[in-house]
């Protein structure tokens, strides 16, 4: 089972609104593909939600579209930042990557996201199936959020 962003944001508002800022803070990310062998690829990647979709845009025939197009599946880590500190904490998602052909939707993404070469790029819309946000609660705790489509909100705490 996947959603998209707009179906998660919705029935999930804050942390949605908290994965969105800790990907907004910094403009490159992690994202992790399967190679032809099965093998994970770690590459840099920037991200955007826009129209209720998380986008992947990627230069031309990079390795990453390469693996996607083969094997949708990805893992998506936001940027941690300089230090320890992790304001807001740690996110991921996991999800399916769909490559996006329609031109309005490409035009649309074009417009918002400017990609240096407007022509050729790939472009990848997020289907979720997870999403998880670890963060330490009233210095106490290690919290970890865990949400999953058509599942309640999870949160595990450990000392």
């Amino acid at each position: 089972m996947t959603s998209n962003w707009e179906a998660f944001a919705s029935v999930e508002p804050d942390l949605a609104a908290t994965v969105e800022e800790r990907f907004g803070a910094f403009t490159h990310h992690i994202i992790a593909t399967l190679r032809k062998d099965g093998s994970p690829r770690t590459s840099g990647i920037e991200v955007r939600f826009l129209d209720g979709e998380l986008w992947l845009g990627m230069m031309p025939d990079s390795l990453k579209a390469l693996d996607l197009r083969r094997d949708p599946r990805f893992a998506l880590q936001a940027n941690p930042g300089a230090g320890q500190d992790m304001g807001g904490g740690d996110v991921r998602v996991a999800g399916r990557a769909v490559e996006v052909d329609d031109p309005q939707d490409r035009a649309r993404y074009t417009h918002e996201a400017e990609p240096p070469d407007p022509d050729a790029f790939h472009l990848f819309r997020a289907e979720l199936t997870e999403v998880v946000r670890t963060y330490i609660e009233d210095e106490t705790y290690l919290a970890v959020q865990i949400w999953k489509p058509g599942e309640p909100l999870r949160t595990a705490r450990r000392t």
